[in-house]
């Protein structure tokens, strides 16, 4: 398909191109605005860009609207693609932009232009009698867009200010074939079935409550799933050479004015006034581990020093971006921190790749890499992010990992490597993350003494595999619908009585095999069995044991496994039998 650039030249182009693609998503909802016109002329359009899945176009509609409304502009959308309209680029000078946009009632496109630069070339887009302020890209003509959906509906503010009005957000997808819509469509579908809100609720893991707004509550079986997930982490840092410490949730303000948080960071801190003095809940770990750093004098022999922590931040978000586990106020990060020389960057870097990849890797994760660089908010000289940028674009040169750079998304301190993984739906989730910091140390004063007897400035390594705890696991439950690995599974073996009569005999078994270590629960309920095997299998339990009088008699159990997410019967076992199975899937996920 042929594509519409900004400066107005046209490039051939495929869907699987990144820049094809955005062309043809960011059409669709051209012409999704234009069909809105024609249907609600009074409407009035503020933004509709490609994204990542697809598209959305913001209106402020002048009715409520509603499912019908959806239904109605998908038909006219349609019409549109069948009237193959060609669009066309053009340039167009302030004045008349701004007397052509008013003319129209479009408020929103009149306060756009108005903020833009005054040497800004105004670039436009036309199909029909739809006219848009646009850079593009754009395909030539509506037929191309072959087959597209609706998906929903959302508030949006305006600008993403609270302040401003809330406009209506259609969100939609379109492909080239219908066959790509259809396969689209159906992992949106499995999507809904694995959302994590969804499931956390239905398998007793965490809950979200009104009393705190982003604020997550972990239940019994969720902080199961927590603690081994920390137990493991846990596990390799100790085997790597990593140190534990934590450091308080609140600290003095001048702290937070020295690392450069309360000037760059302050709209996302929680503050608070002890003894009339400003302090702030920590949004990030890294000034208390430099605190500790500098407790004591160090020695280049003592370097690297690995330091982790698992410290509970908390970070102001917006109301309209909270959701579930994926974006809340308050989570455990799985920092580390490792305070080093110069010549010990690339093999520090190097240890934390290797050690990121284990992680995905034991949960089934691909994953990409994408080097960000400095920032517009950024402090430092210019020299140090050129040697803190080489030092992480070398160290990814040496492991031969590829990665994409992604310009001015750094840390306002450093650049960083970012490791987005990919779920068992193919999307894409940024967790792990690597930034090489040479500013708080050097704002902090921290020092070594090096080899020549004089004293120099550690460089530093801010790192986290999980990123987010609470987000991590959010992953993993959609990641795995629930049906978690055994190891990882907060009750790994049911025991179900055919009645109360076998309930004693249920208990036998489940203290065993919680004497062994096995997280075992026995479902006393008074229900039929048939009932109990459900609510059990609902409940994605990896082993399900059935006893009832023959297996009391024999001393056995009836055993049904989860196997590929399907419940496999195996039949009646002894108990050595069961250990033999229960030990196989302890081997299969070594050091958890």
């Amino acid at each position: 398909m042929k594509v519409i650039l900004q400066d107005g030249t046209v490039q051939e182009c495929s869907f699987e191109d990144e820049v094809g693609r955005e062309a043809f998503r960011h059409t669709t909802s051209h012409i999704m605005a234009q069909a809105v016109k024609r249907l609600y002329p009074t409407t009035k359009c503020a933004i509709g860009p490609a994204i990542k899945d697809g598209f959305y176009y913001d209106f402020d509609f002048d009715f409520d609207f509603t499912d019908e409304n959806l239904a109605e502009i998908e038909a006219e959308m349609k019409k549109i693609v069948k009237e193959n309209l060609r669009l066309t680029h053009f340039t167009m000078e302030r004045e008349e932009a701004l007397k052509t946009m008013s003319e129209k009632g479009e408020d929103y496109k009149v306060e756009l232009i108005n903020d833009l630069p005054e040497d800004e070339v105004l670039s436009f887009f036309q199909q029909g009698e739809y006219l848009e302020l646009c850079a593009g890209p754009h395909v030539t003509y509506t037929s191309a867009i072959k087959a597209f959906k609706l998906t929903s509906v959302a508030g949006a503010y305006w600008r993403g200010n609270e302040k401003n009005k809330m406009l209506t957000r259609i969100y939609g997808i379109s492909f080239p074939n219908k066959e790509a819509l259809d396969e689209e469509l159906t992992r949106i579908e499995e999507a809904k079935k694995r959302d994590h809100r969804k499931l956390g609720k239905e398998l007793g893991l965490f809950t979200l409550m009104e009393e705190g707004p982003g604020f997550p509550f972990f239940l019994p079986k969720g902080m199961i799933l927590k603690n081994l997930l920390l137990d493991y982490w846990r596990h390799i840092h100790t085997r790597d050479g990593y140190v534990e410490i934590s450091t308080p949730i609140m600290l003095d303000r001048k702290l937070w004015e020295t690392s450069g948080h309360w000037d760059h960071y302050r709209e996302n801190m929680y503050t608070t006034v002890i003894d009339e003095e400003d302090f702030a809940i920590k949004p990030m770990n890294c000034p208390g581990g430099m605190l500790v750093y500098k407790m004591e004098p160090h020695s280049y022999r003592d370097l690297p020093i690995r330091m982790g922590e698992i410290g509970l931040v908390h970070r102001h978000e917006k109301s309209g971006q909270l959701h579930g586990l994926m974006r809340v106020r308050c989570f455990n990060q799985d920092d580390a921190h490792i305070y080093m020389t110069p010549e010990q960057i690339p093999y520090e870097i190097k240890g934390v790749v290797k050690l990121i990849d284990e992680v995905y890797s034991k949960f089934g994760f691909k994953y990409h890499v994408e080097l960000s660089t400095r920032p517009e908010n950024s402090m430092g000289s210019d020299e140090d992010w050129e040697m803190a940028t080489n030092g992480l674009k070398n160290a990814l040169d040496d492991l031969a990992l590829p990665y994409v750079i992604n310009e001015g998304d750094g840390a306002f301190y450093g650049p960083k490597i970012d490791f987005h993984l990919e779920d068992s739906l193919g999307r894409t989730w940024q967790c792990g993350t690597i930034q090489l910091d040479f500013q708080l140390p050097q704002r902090c004063e921290a020092e070594y003494i090096g080899q020549d007897g004089l004293a120099h400035r550690p460089i530093m390594i801010h790192r986290v595999c999980f990123g987010s705890i609470e987000r991590f696991i959010g992953i993993l439950i959609e990641h795995f619908a629930g049906k978690f690995p055994f190891w990882l599974s907060p009750v790994q073996v049911k025991i179900l009585p055919i009645s109360e009569k076998y309930t004693g005999y249920a208990e036998e078994v489940e203290a065993k095999l919680k004497k062994l270590g096995y997280r075992t629960e026995v479902d006393e309920r008074s229900e039929k069995i048939g009932y109990k095997i459900r609510a059990a299998r609902n409940e994605r339990v990896p082993y399900i044991l059935v006893v009832g009088e023959k297996e009391e008699e024999a001393g056995t159990v009836s055993v049904r496994r989860r196997d590929d997410g399907e419940n496999q019967d195996l039949g009646i076992l002894t108990f050595d039998e069961l250990l033999t199975y229960l030990e196989k899937e302890e081997k299969a996920y070594p050091g958890a």
